[in-house]
C-alpha cells in the first residue's frame, strides 16, 4: 500500500500565492520547421475506441529523449523513424516501418532505440552518433495461449530497463479482448481491460536466441485501464505499475464492482424499530418533547392528555436541574407522560425568571406544557436540553431530540446567510470585524470546489516481482488510491522515482526509497512541496502534459493549429514563504500546431555548474527547444 503521509514542517499553511518572474522568450526558446512532419492522427478499425484509450492517447508522448544525450526519436507521418540530434539540430530519416497506430519509442541507453509500430512488431535499433542506423532485431507481439497465436497484438512502449548487465525488460501495454466477444458487434462488452508485458531480452543483442520471432514474455498482467507510469526498483527487484486501477494475474477472474438498485437499498432501523413487518407502514414514534431557543430563552414543549388539570402538574427549577411531575394518566397508547426527578439541564438557567404555562386545548386530545428557561449564560447555543442526550445513557428519556427552529429564527437565519453572502460578491467584510474585502486571495475569482477537487489523475500502485509474482510484502489493496498531480519530466529522473501527490490545494513531492528492505513496504519520503499547485493546475483547462523536476512543475497546454500553446512553470517555497515564483513560455506559435511529446537533458560539460536543462517540445510542424530552464 502506497502511505503518502506529509511530513508537517514542510507544508506551508500561510502560503499566498505566486509572483511571475519574466523569462527571456527570445533567449531561451528556439523553433525549427520539421522537414518530416509528424501528426497525431491515427487509423482505427471499426470497433470504436474506449474512454480509457481515448484518455490515454490524449497524454501519449510522440517523442523519446536520451538522458545522456541530446538525441531525440520520433515517427513522422509517413511512418519514418526520425532521428534528431539536438547539439546540432540535424534531422535525417533513418527507417521506413509501416504502421497505422500511434508508434512508441523508449531508449534504452544512448544508442540503443526500441521501437513499437502499433501493430504489434517490435524493432530494436543501433543509431549511432555518426553512420547509419542499424536493424539488430524485430519482433512479434503473440498471445501464445490464445486460440489464433498467429495474430499480432498492437501495443505500446512504455519504457526500457536494463535490470542486470545481461538483461534488459521492455514494459509494454494492449488492449485485451475477450475471445468470445467481437469488439465490431452491437453488442460491445459492458467492461474494457488492458494487459501490461514484461518482455525479456539478453544482451548483447548480437546473442540474443529468437524463436518465431515472438517475445520473450516474463510476466503479463491485466487492469482495468492503461498504465500511467512503469518503471523497476532495483533495491526491491520489483516492477512499480501506476494506473487508475490495479493490475491483477491474468488468471486471476475480473471482479466486477457491484452497485445495488434503489430497491435494494434499506433504510438503517432506529433503536428497538422493527422494519421487517407486514402491511402498511406504522406512524413514526413521537419524540418525548420538542424544543428550541432563541439567544436568551429555551422553550419546551411537552404533549399531554386534556383532560389534565393545572393542580395536577408541578414544575420546580434549580440552576442546574428541572423537575417535572404530573399526575395525570394517558389514555391514548404509546404516549408517555413526562416525568422528571431533577434533571440535569445542558447549561445553566435563572430560576427566579423561568416559567411554564399549561394549554388546555379541550376540544383536543392533547394539550401543550410550555416550559421556559432563561438562560443563565445569554448567546450561548443549547445542544440539548439534558446533559445526557445523546449520550451512550440507556435511559429513555436521554434520547437525542432534534431542536425544532421557529419560522422566525430561520427567516432571520436565511437573511444573515443572504447578507453575508452578498458582501462577499460586493467585496465588503462580511464580519464587519475588519477582516478585509471579498474571498481570501487565492480563491479571488477562481473558487470552484469541483474542479479543484477533480484535478489530476487518480491512480493506484501495483508491485510485480521478477518473475511476475506479486511480492510477499505487496497486500495488493485497493485502499492506496491517490491523486497524481505530476510524473518526472522525462530525461531527468535518473535516481529513484519520484511523484507529486495532490493533498488539500497543494501538491507533495515524495521520492520512493532505495534503501534495502526486507518484508517491508515501500518507503516514500516527502521531499518538498509545490503550495497551492492542485489549485492553480485546476484553472489550466488545456493542459497535456505535467512534469516535474526537483524544484519546478511544468504543465504543458496542447496548443492547437492556429493558436500556440504555452508551458507554465511553477517553483517550490520553502514552508515559511508567502510567494512562490511562477513563469510561462510559449511553445508553439501559430503554425506550430498540437503539442505532442516532451523530453529534456542536461548538456554535457553543464551537470552541476548552476546551468539548466534543455527541454525539447515536439509539435506538429516544428520542433521547439527551450535551453537553460531553471
Amino acid at each position: 500500500m502506497a502511505d503518502f503521509t506529509p511530513t508537517r514542517s514542510l507544508l506551508n499553511p500561510k502560503f499566498e500565492g505566486y509572483k511571475l518572474q519574466l523569462l527571456d522568450q527570445d533567449d531561451i526558446v528556439r523553433r525549427y520547421d520539421l522537414p518530416y512532419k509528424t501528426t497525431q492522427a491515427a487509423t482505427y478499425g471499426k470497433s470504436p475506441l474506449t474512454v480509457q484509450e481515448v484518455q490515454s492517447r490524449i497524454t501519449h508522448n510522440h517523442f523519446a529523449l536520451s538522458t545522456t544525450t541530446g538525441r531525440g526519436i520520433y515517427v513522422d507521418a509517413n511512418h519514418q523513424v526520425v532521428v534528431v540530434d539536438i547539439g546540432d539540430v540535424i534531422v535525417a530519416p533513418q527507417l521506413d516501418l509501416v504502421h497505422r497506430e500511434y508508434p512508441s519509442v523508449a531508449f534504452l541507453d544512448e544508442r540503443t532505440v526500441f521501437v513499437g509500430d502499433g501493430q504489434g512488431c517490435l524493432y530494436i535499433l543501433d543509431i549511432p552518433i555518426t553512420g547509419s542506423t542499424t536493424l539488430l532485431s524485430s519482433f512479434e507481439l503473440v498471445d501464445k495461449e490464445s486460440p489464433t497465436p498467429s495474430s499480432c497484438i498492437p501495443f505500446r512502449v512504455h519504457n526500457v530497463i536494463q535490470t542486470s548487465d545481461s538483461t534488459a525488460v521492455a514494459l509494454l501495454s494492449s488492449r485485451h479482448y475477450e475471445a468470445a466477444s467481437d469488439p465490431s458487434s452491437k453488442h460491445p462488452m459492458k467492461y474494457h481491460e488492458f494487459d501490461v508485458w514484461a518482455a525479456r531480452f539478453s544482451i548483447p543483442f548480437s546473442e540474443m536466441k529468437i524463436e518465431d520471432a515472438a517475445l520473450d514474455i516474463v510476466w503479463r498482467r491485466r487492469g482495468e485501464d492503461v498504465p500511467i507510469l512503469m518503471t523497476y526498483s532495483q533495491a526491491r527487484s520489483a516492477y512499480l505499475l501506476l494506473g487508475s486501477s490495479t493490475y491483477r494475474k491474468v488468471s486471476d477472474p475480473y471482479t466486477v464492482n457491484y452497485e445495488p438498485s434503489p430497491d435494494e437499498i434499506a433504510p438503517i432501523p432506529r433503536p428497538d424499530e422493527v422494519l421487517d413487518v407486514e402491511g402498511p407502514p406504522q406512524p413514526t414514534k413521537p419524540f418525548p418533547y420538542s424544543w428550541t431557543q432563541t439567544p436568551d430563552v429555551v422553550t419546551v414543549a411537552f404533549a399531554l392528555p386534556s383532560t389534565t388539570q393545572t393542580s395536577q402538574i408541578r414544575v420546580t427549577f434549580s440552576q442546574r436541574t428541572l423537575t417535572i411531575h404530573v399526575t395525570a394518566t394517558s389514555t391514548v397508547e404509546g404516549i408517555i407522560i413526562p416525568r422528571y426527578s431533577a434533571k440535569e439541564l445542558w447549561d445553566g438557567i435563572r430560576p427566579s425568571t423561568s416559567f411554564w404555562t399549561w394549554d388546555r386545548e379541550g376540544e383536543h386530545k392533547f394539550g401543550i406544557l410550555t416550559v421556559h428557561l432563561d438562560k443563565q449564560n445569554e448567546g450561548t447555543k443549547w445542544m440539548h436540553v439534558f446533559a445526557a442526550s445523546g449520550t451512550s445513557s440507556t435511559n429513555a428519556d436521554d434520547v437525542d431530540v432534534p431542536e425544532t427552529l421557529d419560522p422566525s429564527e430561520l427567516y432571520a437565519n436565511r437573511e444573515a446567510l443572504e447578507k453575508y453572502t452578498t458582501a462577499l460578491t460586493e467585496g465588503e467584510d462580511a464580519s464587519g470585524l475588519g477582516l478585509g474585502r471579498g474571498v481570501p486571495t487565492l480563491g479571488m475569482g477562481e473558487l470552484d470546489e469541483e474542479v479543484d477537487s477533480s484535478v489530476g489523475r487518480a491512480a493506484l500502485a501495483t508491485w510485480v516481482g521478477e518473475d511476475g509474482s506479486p511480492p510477499a510484502w505487496f497486500s495488493g489493496e485497493r485502499d492506496s488510491a491517490f491523486n497524481l498531480l505530476s510524473a518526472p519530466l522525462p530525461g531527468t529522473e535518473l535516481g529513484p522515482l519520484s511523484l507529486v501527490v495532490k493533498y488539500g490545494l497543494d501538491g507533495t513531492r515524495y521520492r520512493l526509497s532505495e534503501r534495502a528492505v526486507t518484508g517491508g513496504q515501500p518507503e516514500w519520503t516527502h521531499e518538498s512541496t509545490f503550495a497551492a499547485l492542485a489549485f492553480v493546475l485546476a484553472s489550466k483547462r488545456d493542459t497535456r502534459f505535467t512534469y516535474h523536476t526537483s524544484d519546478v512543475v511544468f504543465a504543458f497546454e496542447n496548443g492547437t493549429q492556429y493558436r500556440g500553446g504555452n508551458v507554465y512553470m511553477y517553483r517550490h517555497s520553502n514552508p515559511n514563504e508567502l510567494w512562490a515564483k511562477q513563469s510561462v513560455l510559449t511553445v508553439g506559435q501559430g503554425d506550430a500546431g498540437s503539442l505532442l511529446g516532451v523530453g529534456a537533458f542536461t548538456p554535457e560539460g553543464e551537470v552541476g555548474n548552476g546551468q539548466g536543462i534543455t527541454i525539447v517540445c515536439l509539435c506538429e510542424n516544428k520542433l521547439v527547444i527551450l535551453r537553460n530552464v531553471r
